[in-house]
C-alpha cells in the first residue's frame, strides 16, 4: 500500500530537522580547525606537566584549567591571529590546510563571539576559585597572546619580540602549580621559555616570503634563514641546559630533536625546506613530552619526586 500523506510529511519533517541542525552547528564546528587541534599540545601539554611537577599525577582542582587549555585558549590564540592576518593568510599556500586556517571576512564576528563565549566562563570561575597569583599569571598569558596578533602592540610584526613573546607558552608551568598551592619549578619554566622562543622562529622561516611581501618584519625575515638558524641554536642550547637541571633524559631528547631540525635546515636554508621540516617541528613537543611523562610518572610512583 502506498504511504499516506501523513507518513510522507513526517518523513520530510524528520529529514528537515537534521539538516537544520547541521546548518546551525556548521559555523561552530568551524571553530575547531581554527583552534588548530594539532597544536593544542603546546598548551595542554605544559599544563599537564605543570600538574606533574607538583608531585601529583592528577588533581581535580586542575581539571577546569586543563579544559581551558584545549579549545577555548587555542581559539583565543589562533582565532585572534586569523582575524588580524586575513590579508597575509590569503596569499599563504600553507593556510587553509592542516598548516592553519584561512577565514573569510564574514567569519570575524563569529570568531570574536566564540572566543568570548568559550573563555569568559573559565576566567570568571578562576577569579573566584583560584589563588590571585595564579589568576594574574593567566591574565598575562591571555594578554601576551592577544597582542601577539592584535594592534597596537602586534608582537608578530616586530622582529625579536615576535619570537620572545612566545616564551609565554611556558606560563602554564607557573599558573598550574600556583593553582594547586605549589611553587613553580623555575628552571623548567625558563627552559621551556627558551625552547618556545626558538621553536617560533624556526617555524617562521617557512613564511619568510609571504611575510616579506606583506611588509611583516618577523625575526625570520630580519635574520634570514641562516641567521635564524643561529638564533634558534642559541635558544635551544639554553633550553637544553635548563632542562638538564631538571631531567637529563629530557635534555638529551631536546638536544637530539633540535639538532636534527637545525641540521635539516642548515643543509638547505630556505622556506621550502623549512616547510618540509614543519611536520617534524610539530612532532617535537609530542616526543619530548612523552619523555617527560614517562620519567615523571615513574618517579612519582617510586616516591622519589619531588
Amino acid at each position: 500500500m502506498p504511504p499516506s500523506r501523513t507518513d510522507g510529511t513526517a518523513t520530510r519533517r524528520r529529514s528537515v530537522v537534521p539538516s537544520r541542525v547541521r546548518t546551525v552547528a556548521r559555523p561552530y564546528i568551524r571553530m575547531l580547525p581554527i583552534s588548530r587541534p594539532a597544536l593544542w599540545i603546546n598548551t595542554i601539554g605544559s599544563g599537564v606537566v605543570g600538574v606533574w611537577l607538583t608531585g601529583e599525577l592528577w588533581s581535580w582542582t586542575a581539571l577546569p584549567v586543563l579544559l581551558w587549555l584545549t579549545l577555548p585558549f587555542n581559539l583565543l590564540i589562533y582565532g585572534v591571529n586569523d582575524v588580524f592576518d586575513q590579508e597575509t593568510d590569503a596569499a599563504n599556500p600553507r593556510k587553509g590546510t592542516a598548516g592553519g586556517a584561512r577565514i573569510a571576512s564574514h567569519e570575524v564576528r563569529r570568531i570574536w563571539t566564540a572566543v568570548a563565549v568559550t573563555n569568559a566562563p573559565f576566567l570568571a570561575w578562576f577569579a573566584v576559585a583560584l589563588p590571585a597569583t595564579a589568576v594574574l599569571w593567566m591574565l598575562v598569558y591571555c594578554v601576551v597572546f592577544v597582542f601577539y596578533s592584535a594592534p597596537p602592540l602586534r608582537f608578530k610584526a616586530r622582529p625579536y619580540l615576535d619570537s620572545l613573546s612566545n616564551a609565554a607558552y611556558a606560563l602554564p608551568l607557573v599558573f598550574v602549580p600556583l593553582s594547586l598551592g605549589a611553587q613553580p619549578v623555575w628552571p623548567a619554566v625558563v627552559a621551556l621559555m627558551a625552547w618556545s622562543v626558538a621553536k617560533h622562529a624556526f617555524d617562521a622561516v617557512q613564511d619568510i616570503d609571504e611575510d616579506r611581501r606583506a611588509g611583516i618584519a618577523t625575526t625570520a625575515v630580519r635574520l634570514g634563514p641562516r641567521g635564524t638558524l643561529v638564533w634558534c641554536a642559541l635558544w635551544w642550547t639554553v633550553a637544553t641546559a635548563g632542562f638538564a637541571t631538571v631531567s637529563i633524559p629530557v635534555a638529551v631528547a631536546n638536544a637530539l630533536i633540535a639538532g636534527a631540525l637545525l641540521v635539516g635546515l642548515y643543509r638547505r636554508p630556505d622556506p621550502v625546506a623549512a616547510r618540509r621540516l614543519y611536520p617534524f617541528s610539530v612532532a617535537f613537543p609530542y616526543v619530548a613530552g612523552s619523555v617527560v611523562g614517562v620519567q615523571l610518572t615513574v618517579a612519582i610512583f617510586l616516591g622519589v619526586y619531588p
